[in-house]
């Protein structure tokens, strides 16, 4: 078992938002991310102290769940096809301008796409944060004689995490998204960043749209993040569908690895 998959399973749990209750817990913690901590939206238009729009009743929605203190510190939704309208359009449909030499929107299969949004993780448990104040909080780090050594590479990935096991659940296999580029390279970190398809757009502040495919975030992080393949895949038991970006002898190297390690 590698550190990383070992300190996730420590340190975090991701819930399924699968109930009214939890979903109400996602509610609030958007709006103290989106608009107390960060003013990103205007907190009048949210008098009950949740944030939620149109898009919600068709999404799936995760939480992070923050072990040892048993709080919520972070959530993300997965927009899914609308059954109710499956023509209706993605935010990114809406509100983007597609560079259609990038990318063509009406060819997507969309009962297999998916648009990563509302990606929050509460100010006080950020990366930036904890390392700007120098906090040994055991969140992220294991105590040693001489020093502090991150065992968790970023809380971010613990979300992502939780977006592959929702397109494990519904056969997602095209991510879309609407992005501060800042997210976008964090997302890099762990081979998972998406692909601009057209320029910046005032959506909420400069956002670029953004599109991959799923085999193509897991091919990346199986060749240059295995750790992080790892955790995300378990281990390769939670894929989205065959593992076609694996070569045959760096399968049979795969088949032996799982062996010895049941």
């Amino acid at each position: 078992m590698n550190d990383t998959y070992a300190a996730f399973h420590e340190f975090f749990e991701i819930i399924n938002a699968d109930s009214a209750e939890l979903r109400e817990e996602v509610y609030r913690l958007r709006y103290r991310v989106y608009c107390v901590e960060n003013n990103f939206l205007d907190l009048k238009n949210y008098t009950d102290g949740m944030e939620k729009d149109e898009y919600d009743l068709h999404s799936a929605h995760i939480l992070l769940k923050h072990r040892s203190s048993g709080r919520f510190i972070g959530t993300v939704r997965l927009i899914l096809q609308d059954p109710l309208n499956p023509d209706k359009a993605f935010p990114l449909e809406k509100y983007m301008q597609i560079d259609p030499s990038l990318l063509d929107a009406s060819r997507l299969p969309r009962q297999h796409v998916a648009e990563i949004s509302r990606f929050a993780i509460l100010h006080e448990f950020s990366r930036r944060r904890l390392e700007q104040h120098n906090v040994e909080d055991n969140l992220i780090y294991k105590k040693g004689a001489r020093s502090n050594r991150r065992r968790f590479p970023n809380i971010g990935l613990a979300l992502v995490v939780g977006i592959v096991k929702i397109c494990v659940e519904h056969d997602i296999n095209h991510w879309i998204a609407v992005m501060d580029p800042a997210l976008n390279r964090l997302l890099s970190l762990f081979g998972s960043h998406l692909n601009p398809v057209g320029p910046f757009v005032n959506y909420h502040g400069l956002r670029l749209p953004y599109h991959v495919k799923l085999i193509d975030v897991l091919s990346r992080m199986y060749h240059q993040h295995h750790d992080v393949w790892e955790l995300v895949t378990d281990y390769g038991e939670a894929c989205p569908y065959s593992m076609s970006y694996i070569q045959p002898e760096e399968a049979q190297v795969f088949d032996n690895m799982a062996l010895l390690n049941n």
